[in-house]
């Protein structure tokens, strides 16, 4: 396995006048509420570990209060924590000097806001090629790679634009190509398009899905949905009062909730059109039956099945045979499954 391209390894983060006196009091097992009722002090995050892989999509999600936002906030040093490591390359964010810390931010670590952050003084051009002056980038240079990124997210001809003059979704492709202009190998991306309409939300997942074949960037997106979270997530990681409940991929998130709180954000999915036919089949190679993808979700493959008139798949990958998979089992996977099962 290769080196992950982001390790956090047990970050703490309490908010208070003095963190480190009641750290120890969280790691003998005090609750966030006693902790809010005894010291006064606010759990932020706890004992939080999670490998992120390298030029994938790692959704972090939960809900409000959760920690998801603060944690983000921890791997460019927006927010420092009570104890813990954030390692980038080998290398431990949370010691670098200040100026290890800047040139880490404009090269290696861009973000994306929930509110755009876009400086409304500035037109859309103007905007993109922020980053790449704090780069000290020649100023010619800088405009055509941004005029380039401005174009790739779908703003040509809106480069002389100010933000007041766009709507939400074109505000957030503007701090998307802002992003994306500085060339950094890790996208920090707290919730982005939760402020956008739902057909504009879409959009974006689409341009987002788009730009990551081509770019293969590292991008760690926070969201509360889940929908949002299964549809870009490689991985996906659950926070609930600053603790991870369950992390993994996200066919083993719905198809195995570690607990309750888990299983509450799975109920209302249609699992028929999110699982897939390869994190259920049968690894047989002798398989019988019409051939149908591993990525086929279950609703195309029940669709397949009847049209055959048949009770059994054969499961492929890249042309190549890797499972199999009964009519009965893809009914039952339909199913909301028993926790931790």
């Amino acid at each position: 396995m290769t080196e992950p391209a982001v390790e956090i390894r047990g970050v703490y983060k309490i908010f208070g006048p003095k963190p480190d006196s009641v750290i120890e009091h969280v790691k003998e097992g005090m609750s966030k509420q006693e902790l809010m009722d005894k010291h006064g002090h606010v759990l932020g995050l706890e004992n939080v570990d999670i490998d992120i892989p390298r030029e994938g999509i790692q959704v972090i999600m939960g809900l409000s209060g959760s920690g998801k936002s603060t944690l983000i906030r921890h791997i460019n040093r927006l927010i420092e924590p009570t104890a813990g490591e954030i390692l980038v390359g080998g290398r431990d964010v949370l010691a670098m000097s200040k100026n290890e810390l800047r040139d880490f931010r404009r090269f290696e670590a861009s973000m994306v806001f929930q509110r755009f952050s876009l400086l409304p003084h500035r037109t859309v051009l103007e905007n993109v090629v922020y980053g790449l002056e704090i780069q000290n980038m020649d100023r010619v240079e800088a405009k055509e790679r941004a005029k380039k990124w401005i174009d790739r997210v779908g703003l040509a001809g809106f480069e002389r634009y100010y933000p007041v003059q766009l709507s939400g979704g074109m505000q957030q492709r503007v701090g998307l190509a802002r992003a994306l202009a500085t060339d950094a190998d890790i996208l920090l991306m707290d919730e982005p398009f939760s402020a956008l309409d739902p057909l504009i939300r879409t959009d974006m997942q689409d341009i987002l899905l788009s730009l990551q074949e081509e770019l293969n960037k590292t991008i760690i997106f926070i969201t509360h949905d889940l929908d949002e979270a299964l549809r870009l997530g490689d991985n996906v990681a659950i926070l609930r009062d600053g603790v991870v409940v369950q992390k993994g991929s996200p066919q083993t998130i719905i198809l195995k909730p570690a607990d309750e709180y888990v299983a509450a954000f799975t109920q209302d999915i249609n699992r028929g059109r999110v699982l897939q036919v390869g994190s259920i089949m049968d690894e047989l190679n002798n398989a019988k039956g019409p051939k149908i993808e591993s990525s086929m979700v279950i609703e195309e493959a029940l669709q397949v099945l009847v049209q055959n008139d048949s009770k059994v798949a054969t499961v492929v990958k890249n042309s190549a045979v890797v499972g199999s998979i009964e009519l009965d089992k893809l009914i039952s996977a339909l199913a909301r499954p028993a926790i931790g099962k």
